[in-house]
């Protein structure tokens, strides 16, 4: 049996570890917000901070890695506190994804900014980027809570986000059409809602992380996915 001492300096690790994932979940989700205001009020400024700003979510990335690394090594879990640590890693990896896509969204609005506006397509990608974002606080609210049941209907609701996608990329689709003017436009549009898409994926891949820590494993079954679009879901910006 553990010594109490040894298992009370894992869970004031653990606890703290835990704290940088919150805190890395809340820098991701307010780039995100920040991002898809930037493209609607081509907003250069906020583009740039969203930028900059990856670097801190990085760096939270790398700090809970190590730490949970050093855990690893010294705290000598058992099953279930093993379970914990490697889903603190695989959340801490989705959400450093998810930054990365945030910044991407952020370096398109700047281009975009400097392009004559798609009608209609603005507030597309703001109702995209809040559902995503919903639904990443949703996962983490659900590990924190080891809710099961919370984590299964986020996993249930994962086409969502992919039918928002398809309904954004034929609006992409109807401009380009009608002037090739807006192809450009309409191509780094489309790159944006993919990686908002994508985003949707990684807040899901939370969820299944709950879903491990209750049953020690990942679901199994294919996600419920809505069809993308021929010959454009594997592209990413």
């Amino acid at each position: 049996m553990k010594d109490p001492h040894i298992l009370s300096a894992f869970d004031r690790d653990l606890e703290a570890v835990q704290a940088h994932v919150l805190r890395m979940g809340g820098l991701v989700e307010q780039a995100l917000l920040d991002a898809a205001e930037a493209l609607e009020k081509r907003d250069e400024g906020l583009a740039q901070k969203v930028r900059a700003g990856d670097e801190a979510i990085d760096a939270l990335e790398q700090q809970i890695q190590s730490e949970c690394a050093r855990l690893l090594a010294l705290r000598a879990p058992t099953a279930g506190d093993l379970r914990v640590v490697l889903s603190v890693m695989r959340i801490a990896a989705a959400l450093e994804r998810a930054g990365d896509y945030a910044k991407n969204l952020a370096k398109r609005a700047l281009v975009l900014s400097n392009m004559a506006p798609l009608e209609g397509t603005s507030a597309s990608i703001q109702r995209m980027a809040r559902t995503v974002v919903l639904r990443l606080k949703e996962a983490l609210d659900a590990y924190i809570a080891q809710d099961v049941a919370v984590a299964q209907d986020i996993r249930a609701r994962d086409r969502e986000v992919d039918q928002m996608y398809n309904s954004l990329f034929r609006e992409l689709l109807t401009h380009m059409m009608e002037d090739p003017r807006n192809i450009s436009a309409a191509m780094h549009l489309h790159f944006i809602a993919k990686n908002i898409e994508r985003v949707g994926d990684h807040a899901t891949a939370i969820a299944e992380q709950v879903i491990y820590l209750a049953t020690g494993e990942v679901p199994g079954d294919e996600r419920p996915k809505a069809d993308l679009v021929p010959g454009v879901s594997t592209l990413e910006g």
